[in-house]
């Protein structure tokens, strides 16, 4: 049996751009219909079956915009994608937040037409019946209606192209919020390619984000590939993009709007497409005011807005987090599952958790390298250097002290003063951790079982901590 021949309606008052358009889109199989208007487009849409929808914003007898809406509204299973112009990127930005699949800017050329109609057609339908739960529900663990809220916002959002912010305090999970994002939408298939603008240096970062031409520079010795154009087809993640300069903002910008990119040293600019997911424990709104962030780019960018709630907001999934953590740990290092007394699943409870989701998780694995037997108590937790809030129903009970080897302790200067640490409680404990580490293998000459001992872990917990700093030399 034949397939059926993909139907798309076309809703412009310029006959030439909707004739262009259907000439294009006939040549690689798609049949089109032509409304010149909203009343005419309202009318095609009650007769036939439309796979996907293009329209203008500026029609004869009304704003695309309520087209938008209408379609959203009566015919949901239908992507609609808005045609714009730079000028009218405010009302883009409107359209997209009212149901829009997507947005281009005129003239569209025929790359870009393929490219719109291909995603449309691709848009993927949720069936309740099947078993698509379990994506988001693995994803974003917990009970609570914020969770269950962003869940629902983010099945929502992936399937449109619109760009997606992402805020909340760190350690609150925004990446995993961005990667969940990108596999529930027709990108799924394609990179999630995920940078930290924190993380990369000034001087690097134009050359990471766009790549280089080999001899563009000193080192340049052969050519790269960007990370943008890593991207291409699928979603682009930029974490903390606010630690961008103004001047990788502009280039980023243009990137973004026009979809195009060119390598350093390159004249040269190559087309790529890619949806763009950002992210940033920072207030960007007061930065555009303070002029460390561009206004243009923060309109561009912050179309789609998700918010995660701190865990402290959310007191009811702390102990389903630290159970999902637990099984997780313990089956990465072969032990067998343990299990959080009462006592310590409230206490837990009653924790601010600064550090959020990032820091219950080092607690609980610190807690499970401390557990000799099957569950993990208070004193394993308190040793974490955990904190209640002023509200809290029992007090903060008294840290008992756990030896580590004279041998391997951590340097005078690292030692606590009157002061706290610049870095954070969790950066700070982990560069303690790591330094104990060097020092018991430089004493055991590198060997890790006798390091083990010494610090008195088992191997298997050892190497995943080895793991997670980058000190393991084993492939």
């Amino acid at each position: 049996m034949a397939k059926q021949q993909p139907l798309v309606l076309l809703i412009d008052d310029e006959p030439d751009l909707c004739m262009l358009m259907q000439m294009t889109l006939s040549r690689i199989g798609i049949k089109t219909h032509i409304a010149h208007h909203l009343a005419q487009a309202k009318h095609f849409l009650s007769e036939y079956k439309y796979d996907a929808c293009i329209t203008d914003l500026n029609l004869p007898d009304g704003n695309g915009i309520d087209l938008v809406k209408y379609v959203t509204q009566h015919y949901p299973k239908t992507p609609i994608a808005v045609l714009t112009a730079y000028a009218n990127m405010d009302i883009a930005i409107s359209a997209l937040k009212s149901g829009a699949f997507d947005f281009v800017s005129k003239p569209i050329n025929q790359q870009h037409l393929h490219q719109l109609v291909k995603k449309a057609l691709s848009v993927p339908e949720v069936d309740p019946s099947i078993d698509q739960l379990p994506l988001e529900q693995k994803m974003l663990i917990g009970c609570s209606e914020s969770i269950k809220k962003l869940r629902e916002s983010v099945k929502k959002i992936a399937r449109s192209q619109a760009p997606v912010f992402i805020t909340g305090e760190s350690g609150t999970g925004k990446d995993i919020v961005a990667n969940l994002i990108h596999q529930l939408s027709n990108r799924q298939d394609h990179p999630f390619v995920a940078i930290n603008c924190g993380a990369i240096s000034e001087d690097l970062m134009e050359s990471e984000l766009f790549g280089h031409i080999k001899g563009c520079f000193s080192g340049a010795t052969e050519d790269k590939q960007g990370l943008i154009l890593s991207a291409d087809g699928g979603s682009l993640f930029l974490d903390e993009i606010a630690e961008l300069s103004l001047a990788m903002q502009a280039k980023l910008l243009r990137a973004v709007q026009e979809k195009k990119i060119r390598p350093l040293g390159s004249e040269k600019e190559i087309e790529v497409d890619f949806r763009i997911i950002s992210a940033s424990h920072q207030n960007l709104e007061q930065l555009v005011q303070q002029g460390k962030f561009r206004q243009d780019l923060f309109f561009r960018i912050h179309v789609m807005d998700l918010r995660i709630a701190a865990l402290r907001e959310r007191p009811e999934d702390i102990s389903v987090l630290a159970n999902h953590f637990i099984q997780m740990i313990c089956a990465d290092w072969g032990i067998p599952v343990k299990k959080l007394s009462d006592k310590a699943s409230k206490f837990l409870s009653n924790q601010y958790f600064s550090g959020n989701v990032r820091e219950l998780r080092n607690i609980i694995e610190r807690a499970i390298t401390l557990s000799d037997d099957d569950f993990i108590e208070i004193e394993h937790l308190q040793s974490s250097a955990l904190r209640t809030p002023s509200h809290a129903s029992e007090p903060l009970l008294t840290t008992q002290a756990i030896e580590i080897p004279t041998a391997v302790q951590p340097a005078q200067n690292n030692k606590l003063d009157n002061r706290l640490p610049e870095e954070g409680l969790e950066q700070y404990l982990e560069k303690v951790e790591k330094e104990v580490l060097i020092n018991a293998l430089n004493l055991t000459h590198w060997n890790r079982t006798l390091a083990a001992k010494k610090l008195g872990m088992t191997f298997r917990s050892l190497r995943y901590r080895l793991k997670k700093f980058g000190l393991d030399t084993d492939d």
